[in-house]
């Protein structure tokens, strides 16, 4: 098991339980952090007895809060009467619409959470398991009624931009909620299939939660006894003989003999990288190649000698400032008006407080040359300024401050360009064409060699689903 991430260790979980030796090679060798977002699927809960082990999962409330222009913060809560009273306080009609379009979005994304469950259907399969499980999956959809399917149907497509405004009229609302839909994005709100993407990030929550919850899931994963996990063990290659997978060779020259290879790292790193190019189709390569994996998104993480008073601060005061914040990443520039949603972290234990910031948008690479110092200290400037009116104190309350530009996400998480999800969650790289068709049902050419990473079916944010979706394809072939 190459990674050592929530789905390489719920794949490696179910070899185990299915009778196989499974050694997980963790590149990273630091383990996980203690907190990850993403909602985990019912029956991997269910399966693995997390529960059991020690899962514990947060939700933030709220979840999301953002400054109104007139004073005091719109917060968006797990209490419905909560959210329509904050609101209220931005606009009375889009309060009274709030229920209404919660309950409409969480149906939705019930469709979703239904097809995350499982491999992705293959609508050119000719077979009959898949065709009875496309008949199901549509008998399931078709129960819904009229307008949940009128619903789906117009709202995948859309951009987050207008659906928003077809709901509602406050800026500050619209521009919380379309921060979600482009989060780790190479889009903005106006972009089509952003409104996908806000869905994505409702499932498994409840109605009017637009944010998976945090959970120790990796840590527990790690802990649980039946696989064996190496630490700082780098792959530099994987072996192949006949055209199977025979085992992988480490940075030490170590080679490791198995007959059963899976791989969480993006599929560039995994087909083009470790793999010797000549095993694959040219074609293939070059689709593979070609997957849109642009990171666009810096981390600056904030030392504060006092608490910031917020638990969550979303800055994207409307749809159109994170259209302008994106137009500048078409252009290979850092935004000149990022948006940001800050997160508090856990006391340090040393009287400082935390704060994680997510910068939107900051591309991988400029136009003219790399990023160095003097670009991550004008982006960590940048930071404290926008947030200093929102801190007590101002911006002297920050004491000490690290930016992570997507080059050092990269090279830290190991997410391809900075992209989180390995793969950008855009229309033609979800469901059966993730990330390419060709791979999409977690098989490479190679015999004995998977992919269960965030590139795959589901994507980013579904803590464990790849993982088990990958295992359910390897048993399947026996």
């Amino acid at each position: 098991m190459i990674g050592a991430g929530a789905n390489e260790l719920v794949a490696a979980h179910y070899l185990a339980r299915a009778g196989h030796r499974v050694l997980v090679l963790d590149e990273r060798g630091a383990g996980r952090p203690a907190w990850e977002a993403g909602w985990i699927p019912p029956h991997i809960v269910r399966d693995l007895a997390l529960d059991r082990h020690g899962l514990a999962i947060h939700h933030p409330d709220p979840w999301a809060a953002a400054p109104l222009p007139g004073g005091g913060r719109l917060e968006l809560s797990h209490d419905m009467a909560r959210s329509v009273a904050s609101i209220s306080r931005a606009s009375p009609r889009d309060a009274a619409k709030w229920p209404e379009f919660c309950t409409r979005m969480a149906r939705l994304a019930g469709v979703l959470e239904m097809l995350y469950a499982a491999p992705p259907p293959d609508p050119l399969s000719r077979t009959p398991r898949e065709l009875a499980r496309m008949t199901g999956l549509a008998i399931r959809v078709r129960r819904l009624g009229r307008q949940p399917i009128e619903d789906l149907l117009r709202t995948v497509p859309m951009s987050v931009a207008d659906l928003l405004d077809d709901w509602f009229e406050s800026e500050a609302l619209k521009g919380l909620l379309g921060m979600g839909s482009v989060m780790h994005l190479a889009q903005g709100p106006r972009s089509g299939g952003t409104a996908f993407v806000l869905l994505h990030g409702h499932a498994g929550s409840p109605p009017g939660v637009f944010r998976p919850p945090l959970t120790n899931v990796a840590g527990v994963l790690a802990g649980m006894p039946g696989i064996e996990i190496r630490r700082a063990a780098q792959v530099v290659r994987i072996a192949v003989r006949a055209g199977r997978a025979t085992g992988v060779v480490l940075a030490t020259g170590e080679e490791l003999a198995t007959g059963l290879v899976l791989s969480g790292a993006d599929p560039q790193r995994t087909l083009a990288g470790l793999l010797d190019a000549g095993w694959l189709d040219p074609e293939l390569l070059r689709a593979v190649r070609n997957i849109r994996a642009r990171g666009v998104a810096a981390r600056v993480v904030l030392a504060l000698d006092r608490t910031p008073g917020f638990a969550a601060l979303t800055l994207a005061p409307s749809l159109e400032y994170l259209e302008r914040a994106f137009d500048d990443t078409k252009y290979r520039r850092v935004s000149q008006h990022p948006a940001l949603e800050a997160r508090t972290l856990d006391a340090a234990g040393d009287g400082r407080h935390r704060l994680e910031v997510h910068v939107q948008y900051a591309p991988h690479a400029f136009a003219d040359v790399g990023w160095d110092e003097a670009r991550r200290a004008a982006l960590g400037d940048r930071v404290v300024e926008m947030l200093a009116p929102h801190l007590p104190g101002g911006g002297a309350a920050v004491i000490e401050r690290s930016v992570f530009a997507p080059p050092d996400l990269e090279a830290i998480e190991g997410w391809p360009q900075g992209q989180a999800h390995h793969a950008e969650l855009a229309l033609d790289q979800v469901l059966w064409m993730r990330p390419i068709p060709a791979l999409a049902r977690y098989r490479t050419p190679i015999r004995g060699l998977f992919l269960c990473g965030p590139s795959m079916h589901p994507g980013g944010g579904i803590a464990g689903a790849a993982g088990a979706n990958a295992v359910r394809e390897i048993l399947r072939d026996g």
